[in-house]
Order: C-alpha cells, then sequence, then structure tokens
C-alpha cells in the first residue's frame, strides 16, 4: 500500500509539473505533527499571554480564544481543500496562481514569504526570552550579565537559538519527521502536566466570574473604547498562536498520500490546539489570583506577564517545571516554523519568483534538504528583528509584537488571496480527495470577511504613544507592521508592473525541464 501511494503521490506532483526532488519519508501523523508544532500552544499562549490580559483581561482570552478559534478552522478548512486537490510544497502561492494567475501566485508567494519570516523570527525571539528567564532561576548570577540588560540578553540567546534551529534544519528530511513526532507529544504531555499543576499545586485561585466576565484594560486608551478597540487587539493572542498551520501543504512533496493527509493535517492541528490551548489559558487564569502583582510594572517579568502568574502562585520548584516544559516546547516550535519556511523559500524560487533562485532551490544530494533557502531564512529573520533592540518608553515590547503583527497579517493576507479565488472559480474548481463540497461558499466569504477585519486591526497602533499626532507619541512605540507590511506590497507592486510580470509566468513545470 505504501509503495501504492508513493507511486501515486509522485504522479500526481507530476501532474502538477514537478520532479520528485525531495524525500518524500513523512507519515499523515508527521505532517500534522509539524502543523501542530508551528501552532504551539506552549509558545503562542505562553509569549503573547499579555496581549490579551492587558487588552481585554481573562474575556479576551476564555472567551475570546474559541469564538476567534471558530474563524480560523473555517479559514483551515477552507485551505484544506485546496491543498487536498494541489498537494505542492509551493502551497499557498500556487494555489493562487493556479486559480488566479501569476500575479495572483507573485503577490500571495511574497506575502507569505515575509509572514513565515516574521513567525520564524518571532516565536525564536520569543523562546530567548523564555530561555533567558528560565536560565536566571537556576543560574541568578545570569541577570547580571551584559551589564544586567535583559533586552540585550534575550537578543544574545535570540542569535543562539536561531543558529540551532538552522543547525537542526540542514540534517536529513526524516530526521525532521521524528523531531516533530517528538514535538507533537511534548506539547500535550507538557500542557497536561502544566494544566495538572496550576489546577493542583497553586497558592489560590480564581473563580468562574472572573475568568469568564473580568476585563482589564492596560493598553493606555480609554475605557470607551475597550468594546471596539481594546479588546480586539487582545484577540491577537489566538489570531498569532494559531498560524503557521500552511506547513502542512508546505510539506506536501515529503509527505506519503499527500492528496488526503495534507487536508488532515492542516484542519486538525487547528481543532486539537484551539482545544488544548483554551484548557491550558484557563488553567492560567484559574491561577491568577494575584492581579494586583501581575499587573505590577515592577513584577520583574512585565505587566500582563503569564511569567508573573507561574511565578505568584506557584512554589520555585514547580515554576521552574512549568517553564522548562514551555521554553523546550517554544525550541520545537522554532525547528518547525523554520522548516515551513526553508519549504516555501524552495518552492516559490523554483518558479522563479526569487532573486538568486538557483541559489535558494538548490537541494543537498545527501540529506535532501534546500539548506541555502535555511540559511537565508534565518538572516532575513535576524535581520527583521533589529528593532527589538530598542526599549520602549512604555516598557512594551512593541517591536515583538510589531513583528508578530507582520507574521499574522502576511500569512492571512497569503491565505486571502486563493480563497477568494476559489470562491469566485466556484463549481469549475476540481476538488482533490478531501473536498468542503458546497460548503465552500458561505465559509470561503466567512474566512475572507475574517482576515479582512484582523489584518486592519493589527495595523493599528498597540499603545497610545504609537499614535500619529498624538501629544505623547514616541517612534519608539510605532507598530510597524503596516509600516513593514506597506511597504512589501509596494516593493511587489512596483516589482510586478516595472519587471516581474514580463518574466514570472506562474508556476514552472519542472517536469519537462531537462537537466544541466
Amino acid at each position: 500500500m505504501a509503495v501504492a501511494d508513493e507511486h501515486s503521490d509522485e504522479a500526481r506532483l507530476a501532474e502538477l509539473g514537478y520532479k520528485q526532488e525531495l524525500r518524500r519519508t513523512w507519515s499523515g501523523f508527521s505532517n500534522f505533527a509539524i502543523s501542530f508544532s508551528i501552532i504551539s500552544i506552549l509558545a503562542g499562549c505562553f509569549t503573547t499571554f499579555a496581549q490579551a490580559w492587558n487588552n481585554g483581561g481573562p474575556i479576551a482570552i476564555s472567551l475570546g480564544w474559541p469564538l476567534i478559534s471558530v474563524f480560523i478552522l473555517i479559514i483551515g478548512l477552507c485551505l484544506a481543500e485546496m491543498g487536498s486537490a494541489y498537494p505542492t510544497a509551493g502551497g499557498i502561492y500556487w494555489w493562487a496562481a493556479r486559480l488566479g494567475g501569476p500575479a495572483a501566485g507573485f503577490y500571495t508567494g511574497w506575502l507569505n514569504l515575509v509572514g513565515l519570516i516574521a513567525v520564524t523570527a518571532s516565536v525564536v525571539y520569543a523562546c530567548a526570552g523564555f530561555w533567558n528567564i528560565t536560565l536566571t532561576l537556576f543560574w541568578p548570577g545570569w541577570a547580571d550579565s551584559f551589564g544586567g540588560d535583559a533586552l540585550n540578553q534575550q537578543f544574545f540567546w535570540f542569535a543562539i537559538l536561531m543558529v540551532l534551529v538552522c543547525v537542526l534544519n540542514i540534517f536529513s528530511s526524516h530526521l525532521l519527521a521524528l523531531i516533530n513526532n517528538v514535538s507533537a507529544g511534548w506539547h500535550v504531555v507538557g500542557a497536561a502536566v502544566i494544566i495538572v499543576v496550576l489546577l493542583v499545586a497553586s497558592k489560590g485561585h480564581q473563580d468562574a466570574s472572573f475568568i469568564f466576565t473580568e476585563r482589564i484594560n492596560n493598553s493606555g486608551f480609554g475605557d470607551q473604547s475597550f468594546w471596539f478597540y481594546v479588546l480586539p487587539l487582545g484577540f491577537l493572542l489566538t489570531q498569532y498562536t494559531i498560524t503557521g498551520f500552511d506547513a502542512s501543504a508546505h510539506m506536501s512533496e515529503e509527505t506519503q498520500a499527500a492528496s488526503r493527509t495534507v487536508a488532515r493535517g492542516i484542519w486538525t492541528s487547528i481543532f486539537y490546539s484551539a482545544m488544548g490551548g483554551w484548557l491550558l489559558l484557563l488553567a492560567f487564569l484559574w491561577a491568577a489570583k494575584d492581579v494586583g502583582f501581575i499587573n505590577s510594572p515592577d513584577n520583574g517579568y512585565g505587566v500582563g506577564s503569564v511569567i508573573a502568574i507561574f511565578s505568584s502562585a506557584l512554589s520555585p520548584a514547580l515554576f521552574k517545571l512549568v517553564m522548562v516544559i514551555a521554553t523546550i516546547g517554544q525550541v520545537f516550535c522554532g525547528i518547525a516554523a523554520m522548516t515551513s519556511l526553508s519549504r516555501m523559500g524552495y518552492a516559490f524560487s523554483r518558479d522563479g519568483a526569487v532573486p538568486g533562485r538557483t541559489i535558494w532551490s538548490k537541494v543537498s544530494p545527501k540529506t535532501g534538504v534546500p539548506v541555502n533557502a535555511v540559511l537565508g531564512g534565518a538572516a532575513a529573520g535576524v535581520l527583521i528583528t533589529l528593532p527589538a533592540l530598542y526599549k520602549s518608553p512604555a516598557g512594551i515590547p512593541v517591536a515583538f509584537y510589531a513583528v508578530v503583527s507582520v507574521a499574522v497579517i502576511g500569512l492571512y493576507l497569503a491565505f486571502l488571496i486563493p480563497i477568494y479565488y476559489r470562491l469566485r472559480a466556484g463549481q469549475k474548481f476540481q476538488p482533490g480527495p478531501w473536498s468542503l463540497g458546497n460548503k465552500y461558499r458561505w465559509m470561503n466569504v466567512v474566512a475572507a470577511v475574517e482576515i479582512v477585519v484582523i489584518s486592519i486591526y493589527f495595523c493599528l497602533p498597540i499603545v497610545p504613544g504609537g499614535v500619529p499626532f498624538s501629544d505623547g507619541f514616541s517612534w519608539f512605540d510605532v507598530n510597524y507592521a503596516p509600516i513593514v507590511t506597506g511597504a512589501v506590497l509596494l516593493a511587489i507592486t512596483v516589482w510586478w508592473f516595472t519587471s516581474a510580470k514580463t518574466w514570472f509566468t506562474g508556476p514552472r513545470r519542472t517536469i519537462d525541464e531537462t537537466p544541466m
């Protein structure tokens, strides 16, 4: 059966125009595991918890998470249908080009690539912060390094961890599949352990009224804008955490029975992450008894930080245990994110859309991995995170949240384009083995509207100091997500109309090319 599936996969890939260059060693579980690992409830639920706590409080978390998760699942189901029909490493941009033409593919590809770079950078940078704090818990003397500047300490670990992520990604594709399988188990068991620890061993707990009705506004914006501005900013927690599930599509050419398993990998990774993440977040809120400490700028971890909850609610030993579990989970997340980024970069370069395409589309004959695409993605991730070295006067990691916003906007706008063209194609679309049937109509509409709304919100100022022309305006507080996203869109547009439209004709048929 496995042999038949392999031949079927290669035959379908040849129909789509490509030779089998990557090694098809991933199982359906491994395909699910990479998206599950990138979503990573041990990463997003921890690192962007403060965004929701400070912009809405418990209701932004306990009620906002399941609400936004439903919309994201609908988006995932729409993408899963296209992943079943077109199982290629290019994934999102390939679908857009097939359904909407070269321009649609070009725009989608670059938005997807920038989004994946930002996701990888934000995951590794946030992991560096957790790594830095965890190291200090075990070795207090580390806090005095770099002149006691936590920002420089974090960036140091960011660079170290990015190197580690690269090294693990340049080995064999089969090894990466094993790492992601282990990662999935770590996330499930680790999250369960943390939930039990918080429920059983916390020094105090909140009641249901606090968890499901309490509002907190530490944003600096007035309460009059709470429901229509502040609270939606808190939804970044969910929208950022449950993203990167396009990884299942990008691993299509390395996955067995891809026409079925890719679709399943996309939607199941979203569903199980949404369920597990909600239980984890409810446990955080349950243990958040010392609200005064959590909201204090002097708690040592940042206003609204989930680490402040652990510090105030747990014994030193259990505090360390939770931090170790989360930090290792975030390392797994960074490894998976880099894998997805490199495959997308490889595929987009293979079709000639990236300058230096022969460099980035080269696959190592020894490992079956696009090594140069891994290294290039890491370098780009470090570059866009450099503004994080500047400290906001407000004490809020604006640069980190901006990178997070760039990731969310870039990826979801990339999702929007093929979803729109799938809707427009209607009955002309030829589905694969996994299909939405007639439900595609309302699902695509809902998905498109949700993406447009969140893209607007996440371009808006995160703190009052970032509001242009206000009395307290500071460039340090500016949410540079719209600047980066706008610059990318402008560059794509100029490039397309001045040059790319004359040579980029969409996905190439490498199956017809004569070896050099």
